[in-house]
């Protein structure tokens, strides 16, 4: 079944925030997502649809979701890839999280313990369910002001 008319999808984007963090993203307003190097991170670039949403994951140093962005242009070639075989995608800010759901939260949670996050601890992009994203934006106190 093809994705149409408003089917969201949902992800999770790794990036050391010592290279480029959530407050790089949001100065320069739009950001070049690229430089992965993993069949499975680079087949979710792939996969992902304008006005998809995905959290922003500071790895290595926090290892925190901390905001959420959109895709604001996918099925691009990664910039960095002088062969053309790798994927990247355009994402835009949404917003900072109230507060950053920390992954140590997450692991410890066993309603999250299916989430690609868990289970494919090093992929750097991962597919998150609606009911997963639902839930973690719980985490982060999002949900209850509405």
């Amino acid at each position: 079944m093809s994705k149409s008319h408003g089917a969201k999808s949902y992800w999770l984007m790794k990036s050391e925030p010592d290279a480029y963090s959530w407050d790089d993203l949001v100065a320069e307003g739009e950001g070049t997502w690229d430089g992965v190097r993993n069949h499975r991170a680079a087949n979710n670039l792939r996969a992902m649809q304008v006005g998809d949403e995905a959290f922003f994951y500071h790895s290595n140093i926090g290892k925190e979701i901390v905001g959420v962005v959109s895709i604001s242009e996918s099925g691009l070639a990664d910039p960095s890839d002088p062969e053309g075989k790798w994927a990247a995608v355009k994402v835009k800010p949404v917003r900072k999280l109230k507060r950053p759901v920390t992954l140590k939260e997450i692991k410890a949670d066993p309603a999250l313990a299916d989430m690609e996050l868990v289970k494919l601890s090093r992929l750097s992009v991962a597919s998150v369910t609606a009911k997963e994203w639902a839930y973690l934006l719980d985490m982060a106190d999002e949900a209850s002001n509405g």
